[in-house]
């Protein structure tokens, strides 16, 4: 089936106290936004739909021709950003995935897992959830006595209800990614009613769920088996939990394949970076950008590598090594800074 995606990338992030949107903030080595967009290109030929607000430009400017871009003007909520989309990818696919451009941790197995779901469940809707606390703002997936999903319901609406206690307590939570039948989400996203936000009236792209249930629709939801790939960052605090779980997860992928990294904690290994086997890197690391390593090497501590390609059975410890090709067998002395 054809597959479109949709990023929406439109809110500004006020929280975070910044001159620049939030989505342009670095985390993993890159922009939030740019790691949502590689994973979408991997998936699908069709270009990324990115729905920017009147501020997009920097958006823009990252990704040119590459992505297709649909202004919502009026920052009316999350349903009204998708459907800004609807001009654009009418009769274009089969298959429509809607995510936040500030969930960088979301994996490509992922959102192909969800797709999936929807074309062999044949639903009109597959939706990710996450099992969580009860102290959590992610809106609760409500279920019928037959397990069947019947609306999702968001904290403030939750506490409206004489058995508020009950609905927070669900554990399985709403993740905001959802993979849509196209044909039906583009003839219903006009219906979506108006609700009162804290910052104004919108619309919810949740009340989708509530919809296709009202028609007996079909919809399906996944617990995502990675709590990281729901973690969003709108606050320079939530970016710090955002950027340390890009490190473990990068970390713990080296350690399985023959890499020793002596403290996990405190070694900083960008996602694009490649290590061969049997290599040692030592705390206070940073192998940064598009850093290339070979076998049987000894890094650190204290050593930055930028955008360097290091050949096999080197030794480089307490230097900073960028924009450089470092031949086999070579020992840098410490305090060493070679660049370009």
């Amino acid at each position: 089936m054809t597959l479109a995606i949709v990023i929406l990338a439109a809110g500004h992030g006020s929280r975070m106290l910044s001159k620049k949107q939030k989505i342009l903030h670095e985390v993993g080595g890159k922009p939030m936004v740019q790691h949502l967009f590689d994973t979408a290109v991997s998936l699908t030929s069709s270009p990324p739909v990115l729905i920017i607000g009147k501020g997009g430009d920097g958006v823009k400017q990252l990704f040119g021709d590459r992505a297709q871009y649909a202004v919502q003007h009026e920052l009316l909520g999350t349903g009204h950003a998708t459907q800004m989309a609807k001009p654009l990818l009418a009769g274009q696919a089969e298959q429509v995935i809607v995510t936040y451009a500030d969930m960088p941790l979301l994996q490509a197995a992922t959102l192909q897992q969800l797709a999936d779901l929807q074309q062999k469940a044949d639903a009109t809707v597959a939706m990710l959830s996450v099992l969580g606390n009860p102290e959590s703002t992610f809106g609760r997936v409500v279920r019928d006595e037959n397990g069947r999903v019947t609306e999702i319901l968001e904290v403030a609406q939750a506490k409206k209800r004489p058995n508020a206690a009950e609905l927070l307590a669900i554990p399985e939570q709403n993740v905001g990614v959802y993979c849509f039948a196209a044909d039906w989400l583009w003839d219903n996203i006009g219906n979506l009613p108006l609700r009162q936000a804290r910052s104004g009236s919108e619309y919810y792209l949740t009340d989708m769920i509530e919809l296709a249930v009202q028609q007996n629709r079909g919809v399906e939801a996944i617990v995502t088996e990675d709590a990281d790939e729901c973690l969003g960052a709108g606050t320079r605090a939530e970016m710090v939990a955002v950027e340390k779980a890009f490190r473990r997860r990068a970390n713990n992928r080296w350690l399985a394949q023959g890499v020793t990294i002596v403290d996990p904690n405190s070694t900083y290994i960008d996602p694009d970076v490649t290590i061969g086997q049997d290599t040692i890197i030592w705390p206070n690391s940073y192998l940064q950008g598009q850093t290339a390593v070979g076998q049987d090497c000894v890094i650190g501590p204290n050593t930055i590598l930028r955008d360097t390609a290091v050949g096999d059975a080197c030794y480089i410890e307490q230097s900073v090594v960028q924009g450089v090709t470092v031949s086999s067998g070579t020992i840098l002395p410490p305090f060493s800074v070679v660049k370009e």
